[in-house]
């Protein structure tokens, strides 16, 4: 049982419980907030995905301590 089998019954019983908590002064300025964060976890979400599926010509080099032509 997960968030997709709430439905739009589930949804007004949630929405309605939240305005009596916070009240309609505050309701908008959580919606705000919970949509910057999931829009920052989505943002990060990509740019991990991104990364792993970078060919491993494009990645650097790791540099090793047994180099004798340059000192760490």
């Amino acid at each position: 049982m997960g968030l997709s089998n709430i439905g739009i019954p589930g949804l007004i019983i949630i929405l309605v419980i939240t305005l009596i908590i916070f009240g309609p002064k505050k309701l908008p300025e959580i919606g705000s907030a919970f949509g910057r964060t999931l829009s920052e976890f989505k943002k990060s979400a990509r740019e991990i995905m991104s990364d792993d599926e970078e060919p491993d010509s494009k990645k650097r080099p790791i540099e090793t301590a047994d180099r004798k032509d340059k000192p760490l």
